[in-house]
């Protein structure tokens, strides 16, 4: 995120946990104000951890590798809060990788032995 002090919205009720709906709009600049309801985006549904991964998965225009470098974390980590965050917009989370690209994957070098199995049991 752009500025990480920035605190961020909340989209629960802290009374009651149901969804807030967004009533009032300021301008800073003009003072101007606009009421009704409006809707929170889809990305609202991400905590700050994801959202700051998504941030990065898209300034990397999806690149796995460029993500794992700005991280530090490896393949199954990438591919393991990509799924969180597909799971936390509300979509169903579909293995990155085959069977058979994994097994790959491990024959290559490129995933240890235990990524690899943690990849399966997900697939």
């Amino acid at each position: 995120m752009s500025n990480r002090s920035e605190k961020m919205m909340p989209v629960n009720c802290p009374v009651c946990q149901e969804k807030l709906t967004i009533s009032r709009l300021r301008c800073d600049s003009c003072n101007t104000a606009i009421e009704g309801t409006f809707a929170l985006s889809g990305l609202s549904k991400l905590n700050r951890e994801q959202l700051n991964f998504a941030e990065i998965f898209i300034k990397s225009r999806g690149s796995i590798k460029e993500v794992e470098k700005e991280l530090n974390i490896s393949y199954p980590t990438v591919c393991k809060r990509l799924d969180e965050v597909i799971t936390a917009l509300g979509y169903s989370s579909a293995p990155l990788l085959s069977k058979k690209e994994i097994l790959e994957g491990i024959e290559s070098g490129k995933l240890t032995a235990k990524e690899g199995a943690e990849m399966l049991k997900r697939s």
